[in-house]
């Protein structure tokens, strides 16, 4: 195994480290679920019992892990999930699915494809998988 990291993997790396803590999980999820729209942190942190300045370090985690985004409105910073980070995560994650037989892992696909409604995803195409 090499002992330096490609850019994919360092990223993967970040974004898994990122999640695997309790509360930012919970705000990743939370703004997948309210996505399109963007939430303000102080409805975050409501939602998720959590206190401003701690959710503050949590969401700037996210954003450096790429997970996230949050643009400046008046006084506010409205954040929202970045489904190019995560898109990037989950291919990395399946890249090279099943030693070339997608028919494998053909089920993971199309469960995500009927969670989120959506036909001929990338995901989909990363897999070769319709």
């Amino acid at each position: 195994m090499p002992d330096t990291l490609s850019d994919h993997e360092a990223s993967a790396l970040d974004a898994l480290s990122a999640l695997g803590q309790q509360t930012r999980l919970r705000i990743f999820r939370r703004l997948v679920t309210t996505a399109p729209e963007p939430q303000p942190a102080g409805d975050i942190a409501e939602a998720l019992g959590c206190l401003q300045n701690t959710l503050s370090t949590h969401l700037a985690i996210l954003a450096r892990a790429g997970l996230i985004t949050g643009v400046r409105d008046g006084r506010s910073i409205l954040y929202a999930a970045n489904f190019d980070g995560m898109r990037g995560l989950v291919n990395y994650l399946l890249e090279d699915c099943c030693a070339g037989r997608p028919e494998v892992c053909a089920p993971v696909f199309e469960a995500l494809s009927d969670r989120c409604d959506c036909e001929n995803t990338d995901l989909m195409e990363t897999a070769n998988v319709r």
